[in-house]
């Protein structure tokens, strides 16, 4: 729901947009309180509040642990980091009252804090979850340590990271291999490359566009729906976000889970992103 202020939409037409969400099969909804220059949650909220009903049928996600400097927040003087237990609370409470929901599905710490106290994020967690405001809790971007220190003090549900053909790091730094050791699906944030598949003039871009829409023609698949396919073939079992408005764009991620590479496509794309063969 990132670009949710950008989509001008009216209360009625974000419901409708949820509506049709969820008649694809999508039910979970991705925030974070920075949103929209802290605007997002309120836009989703007050359309959920048009038929309260949906909120059963759905999960809402959101993320917490950045302060950026807004007109909404005038006590933030420079954007950091803050992942105290006040913080964290507040953020909680105001996120609940902006989506207009007694709690939420998943909690995420947005980015990992150079200040961060293990102990204290997870016994804030074990509160709010004794509280019924949130019912799991995961974390987004963090490394493979960063996310087992928290983890072994609370299990976490997820790790929230950047991935695609064009942002391969997961895939090599060990991230991937954590969480399917521990049985953790990780959510995948700008799985399109943020549209630079699409529009990269450089090498490597254009190296990918030809192969992936090689690979589309052959399957007859949408160029983006082989994109989604690609990753959700990993053995962690990724689940990617799309931040598209159109819902053509999200039936095309539909689409992804209808069908499969074979072992030699996948590989293809790889070599495609990573210019070269493996040894």
């Amino acid at each position: 729901m990132w670009r949710m202020s950008e989509w001008d939409m009216t209360p009625q037409q974000r419901l409708d947009f949820i509506e049709q969400c969820m008649a694809l099969g999508v039910t979970s909804f991705d925030h974070a309180d920075i949103y929209g220059g802290y605007g997002v949650e309120g836009l989703f909220g007050e359309a959920l509040a048009l038929k309260p009903a949906l909120r059963a049928q759905i999960q809402l996600v959101s993320k917490c642990g950045i302060k950026l400097v807004s007109g909404r927040r005038p006590t933030h003087s420079i954007q950091h980091y803050d992942t105290s237990a006040g913080h964290i609370v507040a953020s909680v409470e105001n996120s609940l009252k902006e989506l207009r929901t007694d709690y939420l599905d998943l909690l995420l710490i947005h980015r990992p804090d150079p200040l961060m106290d293990f102990d204290e994020v997870a016994a804030t967690f074990q509160r709010l979850r004794s509280e019924g405001k949130v019912k799991e809790f995961g974390v987004s971007n963090f490394s493979r340590h960063q996310f087992e220190m928290l983890h072994k003090r609370i299990p976490l549900a997820t790790n929230q990271v950047e991935f695609s053909p064009l942002h391969l790091a997961p895939l090599f730094d060990e991230t991937f291999d954590g969480l399917q050791d521990l049985a953790v699906r990780p959510m995948i944030w700008s799985p399109l490359g943020g549209g630079r598949l699409f529009t990269a003039g450089d090498e490597q871009g254009e190296r990918l566009r030809l192969k992936i829409k090689q690979i589309a023609d052959e399957l007859n698949r949408p160029f983006a729906s082989v994109v989604f396919a690609w990753i959700m073939q990993l053995p962690c079992k990724p689940v990617p976000l799309t931040g598209s408005g159109r819902l053509e764009s999200i039936k095309v991620a539909v689409e992804a889970t209808q069908f499969q590479l074979s072992k030699p496509q996948w590989f293809e794309i790889l070599r495609a992103a990573r210019g070269h063969e493996v040894a």
